[in-house]
Order: C-alpha cells, then structure tokens, then sequence
C-alpha cells in the first residue's frame, strides 16, 4: 500500500510550488484535512479546466480533466464544481493560473 499524505498537506505543497513559480493560485474551498479528494481548477483567458481525482489503471494517483479536453465557459466549470461537491462535501477545490491548462504540479493526466 502507498503512503498516503494527507489532504491539507498536499494541498499547501500545491498551492506553495505554483505562487513560488509565478502561478497564482488559492483554496476557493476547504475539504477534509486528513482524507478529502480534489478538484483543480485552472483557469487561462480563453476559459477554465477542471481537473478531477481518480486512479490509473495499476491504482495509482491520476487525474481526469472533468470538463473535457479544452477549456470551457467559467459557467461550465463552476457548474461542475457544485455538483461534485454536491456528491462529495470533503472535496477541496484549488484554483490556479495555468496560460497552458497545465497543472503546476506533477500529475499524470489521463
């Protein structure tokens, strides 16, 4: 079994390493501290992309861009958020500055 770190840590780590790198970025909402799942929303001028939490096919961390390939209407992605955490009130959403709808983290985007 993995380790695993915990939700408000990672969460710090995220949005440290994309300010530090000339990416803002801010917690637009607060999940669970130990445990909570996330969405990241990154935003350029043509519209916003919201990434999803998931696992690969071996079961390891990946993510899902849940509003589709490109980037979508500030409406579209906003839209998106509520309703996952409609289904899931431990979701931590994240937002950050991305020209390249990149997060500024490592992640393996499926």
């Amino acid at each position: 079994m993995e380790p695993k770190v915990k939700a408000e840590i990672w969460a710090s780590m995220a949005l440290r390493l994309s300010n530090s790198s000339g990416r803002p970025a801010m917690q637009l909402r607060r999940g669970d501290p130990d445990s909570g799942g996330f969405l990241c929303v990154l935003r350029n001028q043509a519209g916003a992309s919201v990434l999803s939490q998931t696992r690969d096919g071996a079961g390891r961390p990946a993510w899902i861009r849940g509003t589709g390939p490109g980037a979508v209407e500030e409406e579209v992605a906003n839209a998106y958020v509520e309703r996952q955490v409609k289904r899931d009130p431990d979701l931590w959403v994240l937002e950050f500055e991305a020209p390249d709808l990149l997060p500024p983290f490592e992640a393996k985007i499926l």
